[in-house]
Order: C-alpha cells, then structure tokens, then sequence
C-alpha cells in the first residue's frame, strides 16, 4: 500500500483542439490577476483612481517577465549552452518553467517605476499598496511548479510530501531516476508563507500606517527569511558559494537590505523625514485628493 501523499498530475497540459494550454502559465496569468485586484483596492484607499494598478501593470508585468527570463538564463546558463544544453531556442520557452523570482522584482520595478511616472503616482505609494499583493500573487504562481512537477524538496514520507513521476525525478550518478517517489513539496510550503506574509503586511500596515515603502520592505524581509529555509529544502542544480546556494545569498542580502530600512525609518524623527522625503515635493495620494475636494 502507497503512504499518504499529495499526487502529482499526469500532465500540466490541456489541449484544447490543436492549442495547448498550459498550467504554468495559467498560474502565472491567475497571480498577476490577484496582483492586480488586490493592488488596485488598495491604491484606491489612498485616494487613487480605480484601475490605476492596471495601466502600471502594462509596464510592470512585460518587464518583470522578461528580467525573471533574464536571471534564470544568467545563472544557470549551462542548462542551454553548456554540455548536453537544450539551445538557445528553449531559453525563450518560459511555459516549460524558470521565471527567478528576484529577476521578476528587478524587472517589474522598473516598468512600475515607469508607469507610476506615466500616471502620475507617488512610486513609494504604489510599492507599499502593492507588497501584500505581489505575495498574493506568488502564493498563485508557486503552483506552477506543482504542475509541471519541478522544484521540489529532498525525499521524504511526510504524508504531505509530493508524488513525483519517475520522468521528473533526479537522476542518479548510473543516469537511472532516483528509486524515491515522495519529496518535499516546496512550492506548498512556499504558497502557505507567501499567505502569510501577505497578511502580516496587510495587519501591520493597518496597525502603524506603513508608508515611504515601508510595507514593502517588510514584504521582503518576510519573505526572504521563509525563502531561505525553503531554498535549503530543494534538490534542484544550483550554483552554491560557501556552501549556500545563490538564491540563499540573494535571500540574505534582500533581508538585510530591507530590515536595515524598516529600521533606519523607524528611527528617524518627524522633521528629518520630511526633509529627506523633500518639503514641497508631490504630496502623498491622500493628500491631494484631499485638497482637490477642498479647493472644488
């Protein structure tokens, strides 16, 4: 008798007539909707128009696929031109998998940056809006992996732990699969946390009014911290240094950054805030909806 175990399906493909339809990208769709619709609500509690997150998110999404493209080649690059390499064709087919998460925010915050600048909105009120969505959003996409049966932890019998078909699994030094079947499911242990940070950002935001980015350097503490215990789970090829793979050092660095910013924020008084954020800059989005109310 098989232990408990979450099964995997038989084919992250559905096709409908000649056009196939694909269960990766269908996560990836559903978690930029959620971004989206989330972000927007909470923009418009800013005093934003409605549908603003949506024109910033024609800039945002093309760049942060295309920077999540560029950071998996970049660092795996041997996976299509190194030995036994699947050619440059198939570093273009983002459907089969590998979007970096860190490329995705490199990438998409710089398309924001733009489309905020295009609409007219403060970029550190968009990124604090928009932080408890874009965990949202990943808590969507992690399923991806689970159809297409990839980026799974190391073997074991937990009852939850994943069922992997013998045509995903790693290969052993003989090239023969590896005689396990269950492994870690990560990206479950991923889309749980993401949830979590979500609202954790969301409480914390409503309980100290989190502005100037704060919110979104939170998201990024707490997110990082779980991806770093999540990435140690993994048995996918990775680049290590010191004994860490990349996206831990990445993890590290980003928590740091963040942590290091909720902190010196926190820290500063009222009047060398206002200084640093620049008296007579573009007022906050409450603000001026607040004036255009009074002076109409």
């Amino acid at each position: 008798m098989l232990p408990a175990s979450i099964p995997s399906p038989s084919s992250g493909v559905i096709h409908l007539g000649p056009l196939p339809i694909r269960a990766y990208a269908l996560c990836i769709i559903a978690g930029i909707v959620v971004a989206v619709v989330v972000g927007d609500r909470r923009m418009q509690a800013k005093g934003a128009r409605r549908g603003v997150v949506a024109d910033i998110a024609t800039w945002a999404v093309p760049f942060g696929l295309v920077g999540a493209r560029l950071y998996h080649v970049v660092t795996d690059p041997e996976l299509y031109w190194g030995h036994a390499g699947q050619g440059t064709v198939a570093a273009l087919e983002i459907w089969h998998g590998g979007l970096g998460i860190w490329g995705a925010i490199a990438g998409g915050a710089l398309g924001a940056y733009i489309g905020c600048r295009r609409a007219g909105v403060r970029y550190s009120d968009f990124a604090d809006a928009i932080a408890p969505a874009l965990a949202l959003a990943q808590a969507v996409g992690r399923w991806g992996n689970y159809f297409n049966q990839e980026l799974y932890g190391r073997a074991s019998s937990l009852p939850w732990a994943v069922r992997i078909d013998a045509a995903h699994r790693p290969t052993l030094a003989s090239g023969a699969p590896d005689p396990h079947s269950t492994y870690q499911p990560t990206f479950l242990y991923e889309s749980l946390w993401d949830i979590g940070v979500a609202l954790l950002v969301i409480w914390a935001d409503r309980r100290w009014n989190l502005t100037r980015g704060r919110a979104f350097a939170l998201y990024a503490a707490a997110y990082t911290a779980g991806r770093f215990w999540i990435e140690a789970l993994r048995v996918d090829p990775a680049h290590r240094f010191l004994g860490l793979r990349l996206n831990d050092w990445t993890s590290v660095l980003v928590f740091v950054v963040a942590a290091g910013y909720l902190v010196l924020r926190r820290r500063r008084t009222p009047s060398s805030a206002a200084e640093a954020d620049g008296v007579g800059e573009e007022p906050a989005l409450e603000e001026r909806v607040a004036g255009e109310e009074v002076s109409g």
